[in-house]
């Protein structure tokens, strides 16, 4: 074998640096220490220190304006009102502000928060060894003596400006979300007790688009109708149609068991809500033989035959039934509103 394929004792590692280092010889993996603490600007001119100051207040004054933005936002601005804001496009306005002026109210606290420690606090490193779980009584004195010496050095008790402003942008942050609560509204005031049904109104059926004859109903049939005047492109066509949609059945006059039932039919037609009064699904399966209708969400079962009372399930109360009767032009209408709130009961249900 040639010298070229050895290798050279020079190459080879050495038996000490596996051992004990030699004398003389520096340690590569010394804790190298802490570096030398050098002062901030802040720290020896009291001009610089002001203007961290007065920056910190700033951005404190700053969250608190935008926090008023927000509520005013909410308040000025309607929740349908889209605009168009480049680079973001077509925007709901009340969402847009609402989210800049929240953004920026949190932001200014956090960024004001952060430049006080990082200008104003103490910068000073301070390393303390490890210790047990437990604390000691003299550990514990401590603890406070370093919370005490660490107030001290913040100037929360000295530069008033600061804590003022911070107080005062801690208090109105909170604002932002009892102003939401707002959502949980409005109350509904009488509107849930009416629908748009009245006297006169003709009943439209929801297939055709065109107004409902005695001769279009036919025994066992179920047809679904609304009110006259409503139009699916409307604004408040869900609102309107969720309270008054309407189902229509004829029964034989001879099995309409219940007098009142009769009486605001129209030659056994009968007109119901169609809206269930347990959480307000909407009713959809009818039973020929029995005339019973019923919800596919809980399985109430009403019989149209008997006032639409509920034979089963967990609905509280009968449909509301609706009053019809036939205009000059041989069309079905409405002759008055629901006898009684559509839907589920609700808080105020009188």
């Amino acid at each position: 074998m040639s010298t070229h394929d050895t290798p050279s004792e020079a190459h080879l590692p050495s038996e000490q640096a596996h051992g004990p280092l030699a004398r003389g010889e520096e340690d590569p993996f010394a804790d190298p220490g802490l570096p030398p603490h050098l002062p901030r600007i802040q720290d020896i001119d009291e001009r610089a220190a002001k203007r961290s100051e007065r920056t910190v207040a700033f951005l404190f004054v700053l969250s608190m304006l935008a926090t008023v933005a927000f509520i005013a936002s909410y308040v000025a601005f309607p929740v349908d009102k889209i605009v168009y804001i480049f680079p973001f496009g077509h925007v709901s306005i009340l969402n847009f502000a609402l989210g800049i002026t929240l953004g920026i109210a949190l932001f200014c606290i956090g960024a004001g928060a952060v430049h006080w420690a990082r200008t104003l606090m103490s910068d000073r490193e301070v390393p303390d060894d490890r210790h047990a779980i437990e604390a000691p009584p003299e550990v514990r004195a401590k603890v406070m003596q370093d919370f005490a010496d660490g107030a001290a050095e913040s100037g929360f008790g000295r530069r008033k400006l600061v804590r003022n402003t911070l107080f005062g942008a801690m208090a109105l942050v909170p604002l932002s979300g009892v102003m939401l609560l707002r959502d949980l509204g409005p109350l509904p005031e009488k509107k849930l007790r009416s629908t748009m049904w009245a006297k006169g109104k003709q009943l439209i059926n929801m297939n055709t688009m065109q107004p409902l004859r005695p001769e279009d109903v036919s025994v066992g049939s179920l047809t679904f109708a609304m009110p006259e005047g409503l139009k699916e492109d409307s604004e408040d066509f869900q609102e309107q149609i969720a309270k008054a949609a309407l189902m229509i059945v004829r029964i034989q006059p001879d099995e309409i068991k219940d007098k009142r039932e009769l009486d605001w039919s129209h030659q056994g037609i009968v007109a119901y809500s169609k809206i269930c009064t347990h959480v307000g699904c909407p009713i959809s399966l009818y039973e020929q033989q029995t005339h019973h209708v019923l919800c596919p969400c809980h399985q109430s079962t009403f019989d149209l035959s008997d006032g639409a009372k509920v034979i089963f399930g967990p609905a509280g109360h009968p449909l509301p039934q609706l009053r019809i009767g036939v205009n000059g032009q041989g069309n079905l209408e409405a002759l008055g509103d629901f006898d009684q709130p559509v839907g589920p009961a609700f808080w105020e249900r009188g």
